[in-house]
């Protein structure tokens, strides 16, 4: 086990500043570039976390009956998570609960699932999480950071209330944790095996990642996997995988850690192989990608699990798939409204938001242009036709990072 050593930052705008309610801006038309946000999303309503000088005020309730301790926890974590800034000022104790994180252990032991999506784009060091249903934003602390960690390539994934972010500094490969409880990032924990290009999948709090290269991009590529225990901050081993492969892709399904796809030095792979925790061993898959074209620099796999099944979004023909675990074969679900194949799958989010599938990407829709859009669908691996919903558009950048947080 390795426990990487934490360099808080501690700029001003990075302290634990929950204090500024969210800004409530009706939906309309964007007017101009001035209006907009580097997502161009200024018809979404906005709660920003930044410096106040409202502090929590331990005011005297004597005279009020107050409730037991433990209920009125119960009642405090099942507030929606946007709501979560009105604590920091009501008084300390509320303040002192929501940073423990206790608020966030006990709405998983009651079953609060509540996803937000967190975005970054290319050369930006600010990212924005957003609400399930794309209705709040809050831009995140900025985190200080060298050029090369800024506009190189990044993995983004999470643990828990942790999104990790994953990229190469001047000085090697680095990880810079974001924790949602404090509202601050940290760097590290390093990975045992530091790495790039490597599959990655959440399950509850924990996350695995595996394959993937070293410091040098064409070094050799890994066949070892491990997993991230958000509580320690600290990574543990994994036995090595069957395959060595880069440019995969991770998903968590059946109770089973999946790495799909992917390249390694005998060119593309077809086979996938699943981590089994209970004989601790690794089981390949032969042929799971066998029926998908393979197309020259390509993303890896775009994969996503609802409902315990497996979704997949072919970036040379923009046709959603869902995966028959009994012949190992795909289904194919129809088209998605987005344009996968503009950037052979860079660029697109393809992602599972609770009960839902969430891509974002350049519209597919007529007179759309090259906007990009947020649209999710409730997917049914049975239904003739898909009906996908349109969250948001007129994204102005290109999404560099997608990563979503159930807490």
């Amino acid at each position: 086990m390795v426990k990487g050593k934490e360099r808080e930052n501690r700029e001003e705008s990075e302290g634990f500043n929950r204090c500024l309610p969210p800004e409530k801006v009706k939906i309309s038309k964007t007017k101009s570039r001035s209006d907009q946000n580097w997502l161009g999303l200024s018809s979404v309503s906005s709660w920003v976390y930044g410096p106040s000088s409202m502090e929590p005020q331990d005011a005297d309730y004597t005279d009020i009956p107050s409730l037991n301790y433990e209920l009125e926890t119960l009642i405090l974590a099942r507030m929606p998570q946007s709501e979560h800034w009105k604590l920091c000022i009501l008084n300390k104790r509320y303040l002192s609960l929501l940073k423990s994180g206790e608020l966030f252990k006990i709405r998983r032991e009651i079953g609060i699932k509540e996803p937000s999506v967190f975005m970054g784009t290319i050369g930006e060091n600010s990212w924005w999480e957003f609400d399930g249903e794309f209705k709040t934003k809050r831009k995140l602390p900025i985190f200080q950071t060298d050029i090369s960690f800024l506009c190189g390539d990044k993995e983004s994934f999470s643990a828990g209330t942790h999104l990790l972010v994953s990229g190469k500094e001047f000085d090697g490969l680095a990880i810079w944790r974001y924790e949602l409880a404090m509202n601050r990032w940290y760097k590290g924990p390093s990975m045992i095996s530091p790495r790039c290009l490597f599959a990655s999948a959440t399950c509850g709090t924990f996350a695995f990642v595996a394959g993937g290269v070293g410091k040098e991009p064409n070094g050799e590529v890994f066949d070892t996997a491990e997993k991230y225990n958000p509580e320690s901050k600290s990574w543990d081993p994994l036995p090595r995988m069957k395959k060595r492969r880069k440019f995969c892709s991770g998903c968590y399904m059946d109770n089973n850690f999946y790495v799909i796809g992917g390249r390694n030095e005998d060119g593309e792979l077809t086979c996938g192989e699943f981590f089994d925790e209970v004989r601790n061993r690794w089981v390949l898959i032969p042929n799971m990608l066998k029926d998908n074209p393979v197309l020259s620099s390509h993303s890896p796999p775009l994969v996503a699990v609802v409902n315990n099944e497996l979704y997949s979004l072919e970036a040379s023909s923009n046709q959603l798939k869902v995966y028959l675990k009994s012949s190992n074969t795909w289904k194919q679900l129809g088209l998605v409204p987005v344009r996968a194949d503009f950037n052979r799958g860079w660029g697109i989010a393809f992602k599972s938001l609770g009960n839902e599938l969430l891509v974002i990407g350049s519209s597919s829709v007529s007179g759309a242009g090259n906007s990009k859009a947020i649209y999710t669908c409730c997917p049914d691996p049975d239904a003739k036709e898909l009906e996908w919903k349109l969250a948001n558009r007129n994204i102005s950048q290109f999404i560099l990072n997608c990563a979503v947080m159930v807490a």
